[in-house]
């Protein structure tokens, strides 16, 4: 999750096309802080973990919308869309068919927790399908966790890519350039998976790929979020870069992340 954490953190003060969409920037400022995207990064991660290894769709979902909401709301101005904060405060939240990039930043903790990849695509759906149950939203949450999964678990980067091509069908022939030239402020699976996984396909560490997602604008520090996730699984992070997450991040957030590290059935 730190990876998803970093991105978000990195990204936040070039949302809106604040930056140059240069890679040339100073990685951490006063500006920087946590968003959305890192509220309901720890929030599934919670979920996940109190849900269990082996439970069904159904709990994961039960267990998800009862981290969201309590998160949520205990974060309320972090920077959520119109309908999600609708969603956090409903006492019977129900899906609203979403295909909004927020399946496929929050779901990082999915790539981590399971030894399969059948597994691993299941849990992602079911973090996805209480709000997000478009059939892209589905697919954002998929992708970015079994990109996770397949890059921890050892596969290359051209592997990853053919198996992302063949299920995902995602269309990331063009450049980083081009990418930058053509891009707008997008919140959509379709818009900002292409993107993040073009970051990490051509990034050559955590940090270059972060750099990557940035550069691109509009919505930075949801593509950083989704970026960073993958770059996490195939590169690691420093441990200066954890400690620089850590202290960036609230006391209960750090707690949430110290004890997934901990988890005896985490999947390493």
């Amino acid at each position: 999750m730190y990876g998803a954490i970093l991105g978000d953190i990195i990204g936040s003060r070039f949302e809106f096309d604040r930056g140059g969409k240069t890679k040339d920037f100073e990685l951490f400022t006063f500006q920087n802080k946590w968003t959305d995207d890192t509220v309901m990064t720890i929030a599934v991660g919670e979920a996940l973990m109190k849900a269990g290894e082996n439970a069904s769709a159904a709990e994961i979902e039960h267990a998800c919308i009862h981290s969201m909401q309590k998160w949520g709301r205990r974060y309320p101005f972090a920077g959520y869309g119109g309908m999600f904060i609708q969603w956090l405060n409903e006492k019977d939240p129900k899906p609203y068919g979403s295909y909004g990039n927020g399946s496929a930043m929050r779901v990082s903790a999915a790539g981590w927790l399971y030894d399969s990849l059948d597994r691993t695509r299941e849990s992602a759906r079911a973090t996805a399908a209480v709000s997000h149950n478009h059939a892209e939203g589905i697919k954002g949450a998929e992708c970015t966790a079994a990109v996770i999964y397949l890059a921890r678990t050892g596969s290359s980067k051209q592997q990853i890519e053919e198996y992302v091509k063949r299920e995902f069908e995602y269309d990331v022939s063009l450049t980083l350039e081009e990418m930058r030239q053509q891009h707008c402020h997008v919140e959509t699976c379709q818009d900002s998976l292409p993107k993040a996984l073009r970051s990490f396909y051509d990034g050559i560490s955590f940090e270059d790929t972060v750099r990557n997602a940035v550069s691109l604008g509009g919505d930075a520090d949801t593509i950083g979020a989704i970026a960073g996730a993958m770059a996490e699984a195939y590169f690691d992070i420093s441990k200066e870069l954890k400690t620089e997450c850590r202290k960036r991040i609230r006391k209960d957030m750090q707690e949430v992340l110290e004890q997934f590290d901990q988890k005896p059935g985490r999947k390493n």
